[in-house]
């Protein structure tokens, strides 16, 4: 595994409200991982798991705390530098799909290539690759409506990677997943992460996948612990 950083977060900082509604969400918090690497983060419902990676996602700013990605301070930089490395360099799932109805499974994985503004076809192709290494080869002209829920997941872990990320950030990939299907979709991002030396971090309240990272933390009362 390489041991070159991709994304690293110090003494992150994170909190909302202000007097009687004041809330510590996180406190102190820091992580680093490198490229090939799939950490994961546990904890109770509420301890911050999503407000983290929102943070570390460069969609949220923290309260006080760097937050680097690629060696570059994405807080200290511009809006318009801060958009590029946002959707350039990181890659996001969800524990819903958020696939668009009307677009094709093939449209969709393109979409955040083609809004980049790379040539429809260049995006298409490269939407096509990606759905066969996801073992979505024979999906690409369906629906979402037509296909089932494992499958636009698939599809969502694709769509996160057309852009090359340095770092993929999951929150809850397989939360709304059946057993079968969650397994799946482990198993897909670990050989992701192999195939393609491609860094996750992933936000889960499932053990068994947490257990299957290269190292887990735990979110708990705001103190991030390994």
């Amino acid at each position: 595994m390489s041991k070159n950083p991709v994304l690293s977060a110090v003494d992150i900082w994170k909190s909302y409200g202000n007097g009687a509604t004041f809330l510590s969400i996180i406190r102190g918090a820091c992580i680093e991982i490198s490229e090939g690497e799939v950490v994961s983060i546990v904890g109770p419902s509420g301890s911050g798991k999503s407000t983290f990676l929102h943070v570390c996602g460069v969609l949220d700013p923290p309260d006080r705390g760097t937050v680097s990605v690629r060696s570059m301070d994405v807080w200290s930089v511009s809006e318009s530098r801060r958009a590029k490395i946002r959707n350039g360099e990181l890659g996001f799932i969800f524990q819903f799909h958020h696939l668009l109805d009307e677009f094709t499974m093939l449209e969709n994985v393109a979409m955040p290539s083609m809004l980049a503004g790379n040539s429809r076809k260049e995006a298409l192709d490269s939407a096509a690759m990606l759905l066969k290494e996801v073992g979505l080869s024979g999906r690409g002209q369906h629906f979402p409506s037509e296909s089932s829920g494992g499958e636009r997941q698939r599809a969502a872990v694709a769509r996160a990677l057309i852009l090359s990320p340095s770092v993929v950030l999951a929150d809850e990939p397989t939360g709304n997943l059946d057993s079968a299907n969650s397994r799946n979709v482990e198993d897909l991002m670990f050989k992701l992460a192999e195939r393609r030396n491609q860094a996750f971090i992933i936000a889960t309240h499932s053990i068994e996948l947490a257990g299957r990272a290269h190292r887990c933390f735990t979110l708990d009362d705001g103190i991030l612990r390994s």
